[in-house]
């Protein structure tokens, strides 16, 4: 893995920031740019962030992010940025 792109979205309360980031921190993955936005009472983040030190397969993380947001209440993804970058090109 390299750089990839995390979306996080979800209903506003404390903490979320912090749930996110322990996750990533646990798992080597470093935040190299971060946006938040709140839309009503929705909690919004994109985060670019660097993959290369994290010990576990993409698909390991996509399954802990996908359970990890289950249990907080949020929709956590992760996409590589050159897919991103693409997916979002005009």
């Amino acid at each position: 893995m390299s750089n990839s792109v995390i979306t996080v979205i979800g209903k506003d309360r404390v903490g979320i920031v912090y749930d996110v980031s322990k996750l990533l921190a646990e798992n080597q993955i470093n935040i190299l740019n971060i946006s938040q936005q709140l839309m009503d009472d929705f909690f919004t983040m994109i985060i670019l962030v660097d993959t290369r030190k994290c010990p576990k397969s993409r698909q390991e993380m996509l399954d802990a992010f996908a359970a990890e947001g289950e249990k907080l209440s949020l929709d956590i993804r992760m996409q590589n940025e050159e897919i991103f970058k693409a997916m979002h090109r005009i």
